[in-house]
């Protein structure tokens, strides 16, 4: 009994309710201010509907999704002083003054090392224009190269990646760079870790970022200076403390390894013992990543100096980690790395979603955790659809989120009436992000088909092109159904009319999820 007090004063002390609790705290406190201005300062109300009013224009005309507005318009018009405030707080994605200027000498130093004349381009746009024109937005929004002289390898399992992780990791020589949404202690991470020290002692470099909110729950807090003392430089990004603030919202859900700048890896898989089936959650977790190796790499590593510039607001010298690249075999088709960045405006993550699908002839394959879509999104999809395009989405059988899998359901009606076809993996949780199209392009990464994933954070992912490793993909995508369930629409049911308004209420506000 004294244990299991002790474990839960512990639990309770712990930062991921302390800090939730100051902000609760501070919500409190805003909202019975804003019913005392009710109560006793009419023209302050007054002045708040106006400038809910003004605020609502703004919102309509910003460049946000239709969807986000919506979201933020129907509680500033239905609670005029707490929407504001709100708004003002979490609504905006602004940056200060000096986040601006960073932002703006991040984007010229990455702008630098993009090849405007890239002859890799020009080939493809001889060969294929429409694959050019992909791969051109691509470069142009995302300031990456197109590449060929690069090895893909399709890692179909989150143990297939950890394997080949460690065995990239053990062979380094230069330097390491590992950025992931969610480190965990346990089997996967302590076994890299150990090996992270061995090549410190070796001389190599090693570098880590984690996000702070993405690990909350499964590292100690301050972790990154244990990791500075044995020698691992250490960023965190946007370290969760409990002021109310936009940027709260803007995480790195990125997953980049990159050793000696030689192979990169990317995907869905995070450094946790789930990932491996060390420990189970929600089933059987599937997911996947990829492997790279030549010249794309290149694109990785500056991605993920430019994090550690911004993060750490220092300034390095990125051409120290250029490393050259013998080709030892032929050209495996077209390859370009990109990322995603929320405070750019321009949803690159989405955009390659909706050329595919737009692109697509024959057939479009996905594999989402959470289908949680805008109106473009439903558009493109059930298009496609219609003009006999074989649309076939995987999402999983037992959910990680109850609520985002709800809202994910509320979304089948619309898609199984035109005639996509939807899938429920029935061995567990799905957490892959794969679009296959055509057997000529796909794209594996760590972009969700969410709000979240697509408009608020900093993601990345590979497209291909013409790549041999597509039919690999493709591969494991059709074993993939065969453990998956049809959901067909006459077997939905009838939703009762609490159900089905409580859909209605988590669509509109699905953007803010």
């Amino acid at each position: 009994m004294i244990k299991f007090l002790k474990k839960n004063l512990n639990l309770l002390g712990h930062r991921v309710f302390l800090v939730p609790l100051l902000m609760i705290i501070q919500i409190v406190i805003i909202f019975i201010m804003t019913i005392e201005f009710y109560n006793y300062f009419l023209i302050f109300y007054l002045i708040c509907i106006i400038f809910g009013l003004i605020l609502v224009l703004h919102i309509v005309n910003s460049k946000a999704n239709p969807g986000y507005k919506i979201a933020w318009i129907i509680p500033i018009l239905t609670f005029p002083i707490f929407g504001l405030l709100l708004y003002l707080l979490f609504g905006g994605n602004q940056l200060s003054k000096r986040q601006k200027e960073k932002m703006k000498n991040i984007y010229l130093k990455q702008k630098k090392y993009k090849d405007s004349h890239n002859i890799t381009m020009s080939e493809l746009r001889y060969e294929n224009l429409s694959a050019y024109n992909q791969a051109k937005y691509i470069s142009d929004y995302s300031l990456t190269n197109l590449c060929k002289h690069t090895k893909t390898t399709y890692l179909s399992d989150g143990k297939i990646y950890y394997e080949k992780l460690l065995e990239s990791i053990k062979s380094a020589k230069k330097y390491i760079f590992l950025e992931y949404f969610i480190i965990a202690e346990g089997k996967m991470w302590n076994t890299i870790l150990e090996v992270l020290k061995q090549k410190v002692n070796e001389g190599v470099e090693v570098r880590i970022i984690y996000d702070d909110f993405g690990s909350i729950m499964t590292l100690p807090n301050h972790y990154d200076k244990k990791l500075e003392k044995e020698n691992i430089k250490t960023a965190v990004f946007n370290p969760f403390v409990p002021n109310l603030k936009s940027k709260f919202n803007n995480r790195d859900h990125r997953k980049i390894a990159i050793i000696d700048g030689h192979i990169a890896f990317t995907g869905g898989i995070n450094l946790a013992d789930e990932y491996i089936g060390e420990k189970i959650r929600f089933g059987h977790w599937k997911d996947n990543g990829i492997m790279l190796e030549g010249e794309a790499v290149w694109n990785f590593t500056v991605m993920f100096l430019s994090m550690w510039d911004f993060i750490k607001e220092e300034n390095e010298d990125y051409e120290k980690y250029h490393s050259e690249y013998e080709y030892e075999t032929s050209s495996d088709g077209y390859i370009i790395p990109y990322s995603d960045s929320p405070w750019n405006n321009e949803a690159v993550g989405e955009n390659i979603y909706l050329n595919l699908i737009n692109k697509a002839s024959r057939y479009i394959y996905i594999t989402t955790p959470y289908l949680v879509i805008d109106n473009e999104m439903i558009t493109a999809l059930t298009l496609a659809s219609k003009r006999g395009v074989d649309v076939r989405i995987i999402t999983p059988g037992i959910p990680d989120k109850k609520i985002v899998n709800e809202v994910t359901k509320a979304y089948y009606d619309v898609l199984l009436e035109s005639g996509v076809k939807i899938y429920e993996y029935t061995k567990g949780f799905i957490h892959a992000k794969t679009f296959i199209i055509d057997d000529e392009y796909a794209t594996i990464g760590t972009v969700n088909l969410d709000y979240r994933s697509l408009y608020l954070h900093f993601e990345c992912g590979v497209w291909l092109y013409d790549c041999s490793s597509i039919f690999t993909i493709k591969k494991d995508y059709i074993s993939t159904l065969k453990e998956s369930k049809e959901i067909k629409l006459k077997k939905l049911g009838k939703l009762t009319w609490f159900n089905s308004f409580k859909r209605q209420i988590l669509k509109a506000f699905a953007p803010l999820m």
